[in-house]
């Protein structure tokens, strides 16, 4: 009986794992690095097999989310409105909801990427409103405003940011005087700590969580300062100045090792940090004009960094401890990356949907496809998960076959 009962909690307990690590939020886990294996090495001349589209997602760039439950959350704008769009796998529109006013001055559309929890979905509008959603109906729980429950300001391109969610702590980076930084309360709104960092605007980017330090904490780039922050009590631990032309930092910070990389376009390139005395201070290891992603978001695959510029057209492999350039290339496009398998899979703002080996000797590229479906601008970055490849293009999703 004993052996049963053991057994038994050991399959539910499995069976749990296998879930959690089913949900997939911005860039997977916030890497841009995705865990599956036995993708293709190649494609055909005509690219990876098209499974599915779906037309009519409206303005847009936000990338798909997958929740626990295996369902497909985006986001798109209709007629000024925002709306979360749920999907199954075989591309079937599951439901529906608007959520209210979104980003409708320039480059329109939808931004941030849901965040899926426990039962629940986070996303955050161009407009600076915070939303809780049921993800069963997708009704909406709580809203907050930024800029009207807290004194945040919007900035030129709208708020881009996907909630970050550390316990029953939800991070927003408010860009406040006095609310710079934000923990709320997942399940209520309420305001549980804030932290008034340097007073910067935000930045277009998303914050991440370091729990290996002795204090665990959170850390964002702002318009021109990156911030240290305890999760526990909302106290700024540590500042690095930071500053490009026009206070624009949306990269997510690579973090391994005590190290710390943020990347940053219109020149200003990347900089590396390194925590120190247990996370309470940073001091600068290198930096680097090179690599100055202004979108794309980089990789970190062994001791290397994957990425493409913006005022420096290329694709760049950089080392991870000395900033040193590998290689550059422009055979593609610049734009976003993110990584699985041994290999890049890199898409480019011309539309160019690149497979790319991982090698830090050179760029290689082994196939690539020319996305024609979709509208504007080819901003979101694509999704891997369970062999399918999933591209947003402004009205459309489309889903590949990849494995």
């Amino acid at each position: 009986m004993n052996k049963k009962i053991g057994f038994l909690v050991f399959s539910v307990a499995f069976t749990l794992l296998c879930q959690a690590q089913n949900a997939v939020q911005w860039r997977y886990d916030r890497t841009g690095v995705y865990k599956e294996t036995g993708l293709l090495k190649s494609w055909d001349e005509a690219g990876p097999q098209l499974l599915w589209h779906y037309d009519g997602l409206g303005e847009g760039h936000s990338s798909v989310a997958v929740s626990n439950s295996g369902k497909l959350y985006i986001t798109g704008m209709t007629d000024e409105k925002g709306f979360v769009y749920a999907f199954d796998t075989n591309g079937k529109l599951l439901n529906k909801q608007e959520y209210g006013p979104e980003w409708n001055t320039n480059y329109n559309g939808t931004r941030g990427t849901v965040t899926p929890d426990n039962g629940k979905l986070y996303l955050i509008s161009g407009l600076g409103e915070v939303f809780c959603l049921n993800e069963s109906d997708l009704k909406i729980l709580w809203k907050k405003g930024m800029f009207t429950d807290f004194d945040g300001a919007n900035i030129t391109w709208g708020i881009c940011e996907s909630p970050l969610i550390v316990g029953d702590k939800l991070i927003v980076s408010i860009g406040g005087k006095k609310n710079n930084v934000v923990a709320l309360n997942k399940n209520t709104g309420a305001l549980i700590w804030n932290c008034e960092g340097e007073g910067d605007l935000s930045a277009y980017g998303s914050p991440i969580y370091l729990s290996d330090q002795k204090i665990p904490q959170i850390v964002v780039m702002m318009k021109n300062h990156i911030l240290g922050i305890d999760i526990a009590t909302g106290k700024k631990l540590w500042s690095f100045e930071h500053i490009n032309q026009h206070g624009v930092h949306p990269n997510v910070p690579v973090y391994a090792g005590n190290m710390l990389l943020f990347t940053s376009g219109y020149g200003k390139g990347s900089v590396m940090l390194r925590l120190t005395n247990g996370g309470n201070s940073v001091e600068k290891v290198w930096e680097s004009p090179d690599l100055d992603s202004r979108i794309g978001a980089v990789v970190k695959i062994g001791d290397y960094i994957y990425g493409s510029g913006d005022k420096n057209r290329f694709w760049f492999c950089l080392d991870w401890k000395t900033g040193a350039v590998k290689y550059k290339d422009n055979s593609l496009g610049t734009g976003n990356v993110i990584a699985c398998d041994g290999m890049l899979y890199c898409y480019s703002e011309r539309g160019e949907l690149a497979l790319v080996k991982i090698n830090p000797e050179k760029f290689e590229i082994a196939s690539k496809y020319k996305i024609t479906l979709g509208t504007n601008q080819h901003w979101a970055h694509p999704v891997i998960y369970k062999g399918v490849l999933y591209v947003h293009h402004g009205d459309v999703l489309m889903a590949y076959k990849i494995k």
